[in-house]
């Protein structure tokens, strides 16, 4: 099987496994709920305790002015349940993180095979349709190519995502500080891009919003920058 292979049978597996996690994630969040709503009533209950002790005039020990045993241990069990939580939230990302690891891999190692020459004969160009016609353009529309199968995992990844946005978790994560970054936003990759026909593009890839596209273009497309270049060209 080839790493290509491998890595298209781990990316289908994707899908099920960070469903697993958010269906983890919900549950918690549940039990996080009830748990919370719970220890509300009980220490506004004990609270109308106390005020009543004091109105009422009797003699009340300092010392039991606090909530009790049983409320105390309610909210160390919803930090638990939080800690798990972020716990989940980590195992998540580091899932999808690793898969874009071996994407980068699966990447450096075509790059360097178009350099040897051996371009596979299944590389075709998908926003065209037509085959690629040289080294120089092949390594563009190969790029989106191979890419394009993990967009569709990942679509199917994202709405699974949305019910850890409905659990109320903030996925607060760090970004992997050696992902490269692309377009004017100097961002990473992510949604739909598109690459500039210019060979010789200092950034290559854009994403559709950045560059004000709502589907792929038909034919060449130049970024601003390029098509400002080549129309002073044109007017000399």
């Amino acid at each position: 099987m080839s790493f290509i292979d491998e890595f298209q049978a781990d990316l289908d597996a994707l899908p099920y496994a960070l469903q697993k996690k958010y269906g983890l994630l919900r549950d918690l969040d549940k039990s996080l709920e009830d748990l919370k709503r719970q220890n509300e009533q009980r220490c506004e209950q004990e609270i109308e305790d106390i005020k009543r002790g004091i109105k009422s005039g009797s003699t009340l020990d300092i010392s039991l002015l606090r909530f009790s045993d049983e409320a105390l241990d309610e909210q160390k069990h919803s930090l638990r349940i939080a800690d798990e939580k972020v716990a989940l939230a980590a195992q998540a990302y580091e899932m999808v993180d690793q898969h874009i690891q071996q994407l980068d891999q699966y990447l450096k190692k075509f790059s360097e095979e178009l350099r040897r020459g051996g371009v596979p004969a299944s590389n075709h160009d998908v926003r065209s349709g037509k085959g690629a016609e040289s080294g120089r353009g092949g390594r563009k529309k190969t790029r989106l190519a191979t890419a394009a199968a993990a967009v569709a995992a990942a679509t199917e990844v994202a709405s699974t995502a949305a019910a850890a946005n409905s659990a109320g978790v903030d996925l607060d994560l760090p970004v992997d500080p050696n992902e490269p970054t692309y377009c004017f936003c100097n961002q990473v990759s992510f949604g739909e891009m598109v690459a500039c026909d210019n060979p010789n593009c200092k950034i290559e890839w854009f994403h559709f919003g950045c560059v004000g596209l709502k589907e792929r273009p038909k034919g060449k497309w130049y970024c601003s920058d390029c098509a400002a270049t080549r129309n002073r060209r044109k007017g000399r």
